[in-house]
């Protein structure tokens, strides 16, 4: 028996968190952005994942907060940031970022996937783990995973000649849930 599994916005959340880097780090701000238009779909044998990916649309991003800094981040702040981010990944050109699973291994709490990873017209391979919980009527999956933006050509972007940027590594945060089947 096989079954196939599409996962969007309406069933978690996919979200971004920046750092700051440089001699004036402490002005700057901690970002929480979120991805708004994505789908995950995962096509099951019996219970074991066959495949699995994931397609974000990169003009979706959408700055949540703006943690530390001198001030808080206002709302026009916030469209700067967000105009900075798709001009970094240059989202009239690579408008998607995608992650296809190449293989898929049981773990203790959850799954090891291991597939390439598109992003600004580069591909690499990426390793994410996959914790999956048990709810009952439902199967909650969780991921942590750490991106390095200059691994698919994205210039972390910078102010004040270099001494405040965002940091290379940049958080990739997944939470969704999927009802079982009656």
């Amino acid at each position: 028996m096989s079954e196939l599994w599409t996962l969007t916005p309406s069933d978690g959340e996919l979200s971004i968190r920046t750092g700051v880097t440089g001699r004036a780090a402490r002005m700057g701000h901690r970002l929480t952005i979120a991805m708004t238009r994505w789908e995950v779909t995962v096509a099951w044998a019996g219970a074991e994942p066959l495949s699995a990916e994931l397609a974000v649309e990169v003009g979706s991003l959408e700055v949540v907060r703006g943690e530390g800094g001198v001030k808080g981040l206002s709302g026009p702040e916030k469209a700067v940031v967000k105009s900075n981010a798709l001009k970094s990944l240059d989202a009239g050109r690579f408008p998607e970022i995608r992650y296809a699973a190449e293989t898929i291994e049981k773990a203790a709490d959850g799954y090891r996937l291991t597939g390439k990873l598109h992003i600004r017209g580069k591909s690499r391979t990426h390793v994410v783990d996959v914790r999956t919980e048990d709810l009952g009527d439902a199967w909650r999956m969780t991921v942590e995973s750490t991106v390095r933006q200059t691994d698919y050509g994205v210039k972390p972007y910078s102010l004040l000649m270099g001494s405040l940027q965002v940091a290379d590594d940049v958080s990739v945060s997944f939470i969704a849930t999927h009802a079982k089947d009656a």
